[in-house]
């Protein structure tokens, strides 16, 4: 049936009667009547979802929409309007990722103004979403809005620094400044950051939203993010992974687009911690064919097909703890518990999955009738819980303070006592207002006189050696203070009868090794440190141990080499490139060219990934060429200062290499080319100063090169400086006659006649003797 018969097009026509009349019922009657006859016509589809919306009838409207995307999934038509719909049904998270996915496509087709509506929709149901201000930032920029794009960029600043995010905030700031020097705004907001005072949150754009308003959205819906109700671990957890994962369908970079905004690409959140999982081919098609039905499914409440959905994005290369957090709790949910387990135990060094992680493994350990180790991830996740309420400097102490009960309670084999703690911690977690739960919890505990960490709250909860590890621990110290350091060794090895596994011991052993000047065993002590640490998750306080052991053993290319791993582990980006760096150096000193560029290039991979400042990447590039020319390669180097001068044109070191380097291959021609645009880059820019000390260290380093010392002359000349134009002109024209250049030495001359020097007959003499040969 090819839906082009006669029953479907007067179903359509008397469909677009009613449609004009304003009869919307009558118009849904005739188009459903239409589909009888053509059940897949996007266009009956589109008609009856509009009657449908007018009828105020959303829900199955939205399922109208929703079919015609599948048949044209690259039309954002229907799409903008499946965002409107979510919208007025109160779905606003939905409604603001399938918004920017209307904007995105909008922007493909070329149509500016459709995508700036979308965005700006976005930011009326949610101020504070920081792709929408990303992308209106840049476009504002690139047709010339500057007053639009700096007041995004300041929003985004805003943004990331209530984020805590200071180093992006700054940038887009800068950024604003770079568009508009003088605006008194984007200089104000600089302060307020170098002051550590907080800019002003983005309120919602003026004006309607177009068709749908926020105002009209259906009773029991909030109209705000920050107006949500509290969840308790696991829902918040996963909401924040059905978040990230939905954003990831909205997130592919486009090489076709403007310039890139400050957010990280798809190929990043698939690559995701990277030390978690082998790294795998990623299909990036695949993954978001199957991300689509993830989503989709999990809205539906199909749990096991959303779970196998997922499990095959992830087997495509989906790499993220968003995505393994969420199929493990739907592998838990569907009752197949050891591979909702294995999933969850990926997810569980992620701050911000870590919790819900924690108490799904134990619920599924209770199931497995495991209670010892329900236990300890109830444990595990109280700790994470604890140290998040405690004032932030006490976090990583609260922290520690739970590692000999952990350690104690796997000695425990009373079964009554695990459960009752697993109660008691399921208690105090697995409800909505689990935060103040604890603080009033914690009301009941004695404080510290002494200013120390706060006592964990599982001191409460259960009753275990960890006292014993505790006096342990102040004899340990009490020795070390009095230069006992031998006592206190022995002192360390009786406590780890009741703690063998307490890290903070063994590190502490460490440095006592160090004190005794036992280097090499206390190095290896901090690396087994290191490494449980990152075996049990967490990777910041395994970088804390790595960071020692190379400050004792700057050459230990294998833990520089793991340093490096966790700190990509915490998305600690810059920190990774700076070791990058480092451990390019290291092999550098030992004359290891070859690793030193690979380990360069390794992090040029990681910067441009990840979406760091440019600064980065023009430093490593640097660190490149500088190896290409010590190895002789010089039309490499060439190719990589040519890729630093298009990334920075003020980079002068890259514009002095380019010339040094055209000069040196033969290219004078293209030599000149490039310092007449540097210069000209610099006087364009008021750099007058800059281009002239540019050129006289040009000089000095090859004093043989009169091309350049004219140049300087005619800045020199600019300057009123005609003494010292007049001398560089004259040794100019002698290294000129002196290679047999005597067209351009009689140039030379004729220049400096023009600047009328006091010896004149003898430079006029001169230029005649030349021009006789």
């Amino acid at each position: 049936m090819t839906g082009r018969n006669e029953a479907f097009l007067q179903a359509m026509n008397k469909g677009h009667s009613a449609a004009w009349d304003q009869d919307w019922e009558r118009a849904a009657d005739f188009y459903r009547q239409a589909l009888e006859e053509d059940p897949d016509n996007p266009q009956a589809f589109i008609n009856l979802g509009l009657a449908l919306f007018e009828l105020q009838e959303y829900e199955e409207s939205l399922r109208c929409y929703l079919k015609v995307i599948k048949a044209t999934p690259e039309d954002p038509v229907p799409i903008e309007k499946v965002a409107q719909l979510y919208q007025r049904l109160g779905n606003l998270d939905r409604a603001q990722q399938v918004g920017l996915h209307a904007a995105e496509l909008y922007l493909k087709k070329k149509e500016v103004n459709k995508s700036i509506e979308n965005w700006t929709r976005v930011l009326r149901i949610n101020p504070e979403n920081i792709q929408a201000h990303a992308r209106l930032a840049v476009i504002s920029e690139h047709l010339g809005d500057k007053q639009r794009a700096v007041y995004e960029y300041l929003m985004l600043a805003s943004l990331y620094q209530h984020a805590d995010d200071l180093e992006k905030a700054t940038r887009a700031v800068n950024r604003a400044l770079q568009i508009s020097p003088n605006s008194a705004e984007a200089k104000q907001a600089l302060t307020m950051l170098r002051d550590y005072k907080p800019l002003p949150k983005p309120g919602r754009p003026q004006g309607g939203t177009g068709p749908l308003e926020t105002a009209h959205i259906q009773p029991g819906f909030d109209a705000a993010e920050g107006e949500s109700e509290p969840l308790d671990p696991i829902t918040e957890a996963r909401q924040k992974a059905l978040t990230v994962l939905a954003s990831m369908l909205f997130d592919i970079a486009d090489d076709d687009q403007l310039e890139q905004v400050s957010r990280r690409g798809l190929q990043s959140i698939m690559r995701g911690t990277g030390s978690l999982r082998p790294q795998k081919q990623i299909d990036r098609t695949r993954i978001m064919l199957h991300l689509s039905q993830v989503v989709d499914l999990q809205s539906q409440g199909d749990i096991v097909r959303a779970a196998d959905e997922l499990d095959r994005a992830i087997n495509a290369g989906l790499d993220h703890p968003a995505a393994y957090y969420d199929l493990g709790l739907l592998r838990s949910l569907d009752n197949r518990l050891e591979s909702g387990v294995r999933y969850l135990q990926y997810a569980v060094s992620h701050p911000d999955f870590g919790l819900g992680a924690r108490l799904l493994l134990g619920q599924a350990m209770i199931e497995m009738g495991k209670m010892k180790e329900a236990a300890i991830e109830y444990l595990e996740a109280l700790s994470l819980a604890d140290a998040e309420i405690v004032p932030e400097k006490y976090s990583d102490d609260v922290r520690q303070l739970y590692e000999p009960l952990i350690e104690a309670l796997s000695q425990e084999t009373d079964r009554v006592a695990l459960e009752k703690l697993c109660e008691s911690v399921s208690e105090l977690l697995l409800r909505a207002d689990w935060r103040d739960n604890l603080r009033r919890a914690r009301l009941q505990l004695p404080t510290q006189d002494n200013g120390g960490p706060p006592i964990p709250l599982a001191e409460m909860l259960l009753q275990t050696r960890s006292s014993q590890v505790v006096e342990s621990l102040s004899k340990i110290y009490e020795l070390e203070r009095g230069g006992y350091l031998r006592s206190s060794m022995e002192e360390a090895f009786l406590a780890l009868e009741y703690a063998p596994t307490y890290l903070p011991l063994h590190a502490y052993m460490g440095e006592l090794l160090l004190k005794q000047g036992q280097l090499t065993d206390a190095i290896n002590k901090f690396i087994v440190v290191a490494l449980t640490y990152g075996s049990r998750g967490e990777p910041r306080r395994s970088v804390d141990m790595f960071r020692r052991v190379t400050q004792l053993a700057p050459m230990d290319l294998n833990s520089r080499s793991r340093l490096i791993d966790q700190l990509v582990a915490l998305d600690k980006i810059d920190e990774a490139l700076s070791e990058y760096l480092d451990f390019g150096e290291v092999y550098y000193n030992l004359a290891d060219r070859e690793m030193a560029r690979k380990t360069y290039n390794e992090a040029m991979k990681l910067a441009q990934i990840s979406g760091v400042d440019s600064t980065w990447r023009v430093k490593i590039l640097h660190r490149i060429a500088d190896i290409d020319l010590q190895s002789l390669d010089w039309r490499q180097a060439l190719k990589i200062y040519e890729q630093i001068r298009n990334m920075r044109p003020d980079d002068s070191k890259a514009r002095s290499s380019l010339i040094e380097l055209y000069f040196k291959l033969g290219q004078e021609t293209q030599a000149m080319v490039e310092l007449d645009n540097y210069l000209a880059f610099l006087i364009n820019a008021g750099r007058h100063g800059d281009a002239t000390k540019f050129l006289e260290n040009l000089i000095l380093e090859d004093p043989n090169r009169p091309h350049v010392r004219r140049r300087l002359a005619e800045l020199y000349k600019r300057e009123g400086m005609t003494a010292d134009a007049i001398a560089q002109l004259d040794t100019a024209g002698e290294s000129l006659l002196d290679s047999g250049d005597r067209v351009g030495a009689a140039q030379v001359i004729e220049a400096i006649l023009a600047l009328e020097p006091d010896n004149i007959s003898d430079y006029q003499a001169l230029l005649a003797q030349i021009k006789q040969g």
